[in-house]
This record gives C-alpha cells, structure tokens and sequence, in this order.
C-alpha cells in the first residue's frame, strides 16, 4: 500500500465521484485531508464519516471555488486545520449530457464551465501554491480529462476547459519545478459516476461512451483516484508536466 502517513492533502469537489474516491483513498494511506463541496451536502457528510474511519483527520468544506474569495478561504481553512498542504487535487467540475452545437451554445453556458471547470483550478492553485512555495516543497494533481486532449464535439466549452487545465499544468511544472513543487494531470475518459450517469444509464449512451476503449467499458471512480494516489506518492518523485492518461485506452497519447 502506498503510504500518505504525516501528509495533509486539500482535494476540490470531494462530496462525489472521483473526488470522493481520491478522499477515501487518500484516507486510507494514512493522509489528513480537507476536502470542498458546493452543494451536496449529505454526499459531504458520508464521504466524511466513512474515510474519518481510517483514523486520520478529515474535514469538508462548502465552498464556491469559481469565487476567488472562496478559494483564499478554502486554503487557509486547510492551512488552520492541518498546518500545510503537501498535496492539492483540483478536481472540482461540471459537465452537462445535453449536447450543445456552437452555433447553440450561449455565452452564459460557455462562461459557466470555464469558470467552474477552469478558473476554479487557476483560484485554488494560486493560493495553494504560495503556500507550498514557503514550505519548498509540494503537490499539484489537477484533473483534466480525455476531451482535453481530443477535442469534444457538441461540448467544446468542457473541452476547451479541461485543455485549459493541461495548458496550465504544463506551465506550472517548469514554474515551481525550483520551488521543489511537482504538477501534474490526470486525463481521464469515460467514469461512472453521478455527472455521467444521464448518459451512461441510456443504452445509446453507453454504446458511444463504450465505443472507442478496447477495454469496453467506463472506469469506475476508484480506478482514477489510484493513480491520483500514485503521482502524489513517494513513487512518483520524478515526475512533473505530465498527462497521465486513465482512458481504458480511447485515446492513445503521451
């Protein structure tokens, strides 16, 4: 088992999905975490009461991280509880089934997801990283996705936003590589989770999901927060800028 023991990790959007796996398992390696939500509350609370079994601290937070004030809270919440970051997972998003053709797709539409799926991680990241240059050392894992890389038709503002978040891992990387900061991303492909369960849960939906992946089926969340464990352990001491791509192999990148 990898370990996390005396490591204090704050994980974005941890009431769900991937961030609730990444919370659980994060617990399990003996991390104290702090963790944020927007609106789900209950979610919150049984993501919190389950990991709090492994015996570490953790903590849930209701925050809005496309507010830069929200943000500055969210961290110094962390900073008073733990006493320093050593691991920041960006994960918090959104992503709507609803195809939405350019020609379509509004400015109120457009500037939601970029807000919420971008600007949230550059909020978060800002104010984290200043901590973690003073302590020399750190973390960065922000959660991108296969359409980052591929483009998406019918939800270019999802894509652009998650190819925003690789654009920006990759210049962070060689920023605080001297602050002793490793960034990296995770990208991955179809999940079952709750924001794709509208499509997944119809027959149509997933075919398409399923279609492009040799392995023939979504991941599960628990399969994207092991290798999150992974770039925030002691085994991935050399590496910075990348991808890692968990996609069941749908897009074959590097």
């Amino acid at each position: 088992m990898i370990s996390l023991a005396g490591r204090a990790a704050l994980i974005t959007g941890g009431s769900r999905g991937i961030g609730a796996a990444t919370v659980k398992l994060f617990a399990q390696a003996g991390a104290d975490v702090v963790f944020s939500y927007n609106r789900s509350k209950e979610p919150a609370a049984q993501v919190q009461q389950e990991a709090r079994k492994q015996g570490t601290r953790i903590e849930s937070l209701k925050v809005d991280l496309s507010r830069m004030a929200d943000a500055k809270k969210l961290v110094q919440h962390t900073i008073q509880r733990l006493g320093r970051i050593d691991i920041l997972v960006a994960n918090a998003g959104i992503w709507n089934a609803a195809d939405a053709p350019i020609e379509k797709l509004t400015e109120r539409e457009w500037d939601e997801m970029l807000r919420v799926d971008l600007k949230s991680v550059y909020d978060v990241t800002h104010f984290a990283a200043a901590q973690m240059i003073a302590q020399h050392s750190g973390r960065i894992i922000a959660i991108s996705s296969a359409a980052g890389q591929r483009g998406e038709a019918f939800h270019s503002h999802y894509a652009a936003a998650k190819g925003g978040i690789i654009s920006f891992v990759k210049s962070l990387s060689t920023e605080l590589a001297r602050h002793g900061i490793l960034v990296n991303a995770v990208a991955p492909g179809w999940v079952a989770t709750d924001m794709s369960k509208p499509l997944l849960d119809t027959k149509e939906g997933l075919k398409f999901a399923t279609a492009a992946s040799p392995l023939k089926r979504v991941a599960t969340a628990e399969e994207v927060a092991g290798p999150i464990l992974f770039l925030a352990s002691d085994l991935a001491t050399f590496i910075t800028g990348e991808v890692l791509n968990v996609n069941g192999g749908s897009v074959l990148c590097g």
